[in-house]
């Protein structure tokens, strides 16, 4: 996403009308494809990663529903230069073009999870879709690529289906986001956009202008919150249990100080009296981190919507915070027992 910024357009809140509306947003795509530094540009009805959904019902050719199942896609209406700009690539088939226009015959794009769950190993290309799912439903759309799956809605969703059609083969009009991939630091054409949106057409109102990775940041933001929370009230519960621990351990040692002073009379030396008392300590974290452990792996699935880029089951940071828990145990429970033994036998024998 890198390089790439957008903004949103909408030429129908002045005039709805078809032809004008289509021969604004090609001048408009053609002044900002001569800014200079502009290596792509491309127009998309749904902008990405900001909490926007459109699905519709659909029948697909060679596909029988089971009960209850309604094929709904995330729907995307584009224009021409939408996947190079956006960097997702063709996997099979070929891109949107001029002549997919009105009159010309109906084309969509499917992402390649689409693909999979409806088509199989098959080739998909030269099947057909339709919109709606009442019986007789015409399916003029003919599948003409497929696309590699990207993120829809937000950054923690899962990758939904999704089909693509041009929006030229559209009989309505809308407002569109524009994207653009500039060369170096796309902040540094914000000035140059707003000036060149205006030329077109000064009416036309110009909103939420911003960069790819701004969005990223925005679409994070909960799940960065959540994990700042969780990081300083994870910190806070393991100082309260190394406090907790630390203080039920000296209380234990202090109870058998009498007993610790009888076996360093008799020879014990310092360090298995130590571990005498670490064995305890040790014992109690290994049951606490089992029944932790177990009880984190059953939760997993009421935080897994939560998080992004790991998974709720990560081996690796599960084993990192029981090792922890089992480092902070073993600190807490080893300086009372260190500090008995260097209590004097004579006064631990008249302890009482």
């Amino acid at each position: 996403m890198r390089g790439l910024l957008s903004f949103a357009v909408e030429p129908t809140l002045n005039r709805y009308d078809r032809p004008w509306t289509f021969d604004y947003y090609r001048r408009l795509r053609d002044r900002v494809k001569a800014m200079p530094g502009i290596e792509a540009e491309t127009l998309a009805m749904i902008p990405v990663l900001q909490d926007n959904e459109w699905d519709n019902w659909v029948t697909i050719e060679g596909y029988t529903p089971k009960q209850g199942e309604t094929p709904d896609p995330h729907m995307q209406y584009c224009s021409t230069g939408f996947f190079a700009a956006l960097k997702i690539p063709i996997l099979l088939g070929r891109d949107f073009t001029l002549k997919d226009a009105v009159g010309a015959p109906k084309v969509g794009i499917v992402n390649q999870k689409l693909a999979h769950r409806y088509f199989g190993g098959a080739n998909p290309l030269g099947r057909h879709v339709g919109m709606g799912i009442d019986p007789g439903t015409k399916m003029d759309i003919e599948i003409v690529g497929v696309a590699g799956d990207t993120k829809y809605e937000n950054m923690s969703e899962e990758v939904p289906y999704e089909l693509y059609i041009p929006y030229a083969q559209l009989d309505f009009v809308n407002g569109m986001t524009v994207y653009l991939r500039a060369h170096g630091d796309p902040t540094n054409a914000f000035n140059t956009i707003r000036r060149v949106v205006r030329e077109v057409d000064p009416v036309v109102p110009m909103y939420d202008l911003r960069t790819l990775d701004n969005q990223i940041e925005i679409s994070l933001f909960t799940q960065r919150l959540l994990a700042t929370l969780s990081s300083v009230f994870g910190g806070i519960a393991t100082l309260l249990a190394a406090l907790g621990l630390y203080g039920v351990m000296a209380f234990m040692v202090a109870r058998r100080t009498r007993e610790i002073g009888i076996r360093m009379a008799l020879g014990a030396a310092t360090g298995s009296v130590v571990w005498m008392v670490m064995r305890e300590v040790l014992l109690v974290a290994a049951i606490g981190v089992l029944i932790g452990t177990g009880a984190a792996w059953a939760a997993t699935r009421l935080i897994q919507a939560q998080l992004f880029g790991i998974k709720a089951t990560d081996l690796a940071t599960m084993t990192a915070a029981a090792l922890g828990i089992v480092v902070v145990s073993a600190v807490s429970g080893y300086f009372p027992a260190r500090r008995a033994t260097t209590v004097d036998p004579v006064r631990a024998l008249r302890w009482e």
